[in-house]
């Protein structure tokens, strides 16, 4: 198996201060919790910004600043999300890939959402395919259901993608339950030398990403996802979150990448 990639997705777009305090918002915050989860062994920092209100935001300035900060700590890979929050446009959402980050993600489908629907229709994802491989930036497809897939293989079949990496978002209600089975059939549909990560949500986090682990796939966890360490225990920090990660990581014989060694794993920079 390859060294395991692990993921910090720190902030999202939807927990708030009032759930979690020790969320990160801040452009400060935001990168003292990249840097804290990089020494527990993440290798990629996935971003959301957040107005001074705490209120979700695409603003290429608060994200130039949150990439800016990070950077001065550590040297992790930095990848961005166009999904921002439900409602927002995709001018809005694609504003981060201007500032050429190594990595961002790409949704390829619309889905149910909670209460809300996360529209992505043929023609947006068209356009963010095509930015990010102007900007050089190696997309993650974000994966919400089974269908996704598909429409990522039929973008990828335009296009010259030298590595392919899929993100299994499994768990969100409305979209792909988070069960053992749903994971081996998402893993069944794509390239066989593509990579691919788990992003659990809420209490599916630990199982789905165990799964992964044993599987030869890639982990993400952090407060976007989960704020809960076990059931009904808020966990102190993301590196937490991390640091389980990479006990799990070395019980079961998976060494964890280092950000130089994820980058090899994802082509970058080839």
């Amino acid at each position: 198996m390859n060294k395991l990639m692990i993921t910090a997705a720190l902030t999202g777009a939807e927990v708030t201060k009032e759930q979690h305090p020790a969320l990160p918002v801040t452009p400060e915050e935001i990168a003292i919790a990249a840097y804290e989860c990089f020494k527990a062994g993440a290798s990629i920092i996935h971003i959301h910004a957040r107005e001074n209100d705490g209120t979700p935001s695409q603003n290429i300035e608060i994200y130039r600043e949150i990439i800016e900060r990070i950077k001065e700590k550590c040297d992790v890979i930095i990848q961005v999300s166009t999904g921002g929050a439900v409602g927002m446009t995709m001018e809005e959402r694609m504003q981060p890939i201007f500032l050429k980050p190594e990595m961002a993600t790409l949704s390829t489908g619309t889905v149910n959402f909670g209460d809300s629907v996360f529209l992505n229709s043929p023609n947006d994802m068209e356009k963010l395919a095509d930015s990010m491989l102007n900007e050089g930036i190696l997309p993650e497809f974000e994966i919400f259901e089974v269908g996704m897939i598909q429409n990522a293989l039929k973008l990828v079949s335009k296009r010259d993608l030298k590595h392919l990496h899929f993100d299994f978002v499994i768990g969100v209600p409305g979209a792909i339950p988070a069960t053992i089975e749903n994971l081996l059939l998402l893993k069944s549909q794509i390239p066989n030398d593509a990579t691919w990560t788990v992003a659990g949500i809420g209490r599916h986090q630990l199982p789905m990403a165990v799964y992964a682990m044993l599987m030869g796939g890639h982990v993400r966890v952090g407060f976007e996802d989960n704020i809960f360490y076990k059931k009904g225990v808020f966990a102190n920090s993301n590196a937490q979150l991390i640091e389980r990660i990479v006990r799990i990581a070395d019980e079961i014989g998976r060494e964890i990448a280092t950000p130089t060694e994820a980058r090899k794993i994802l082509g970058l920079g080839i």
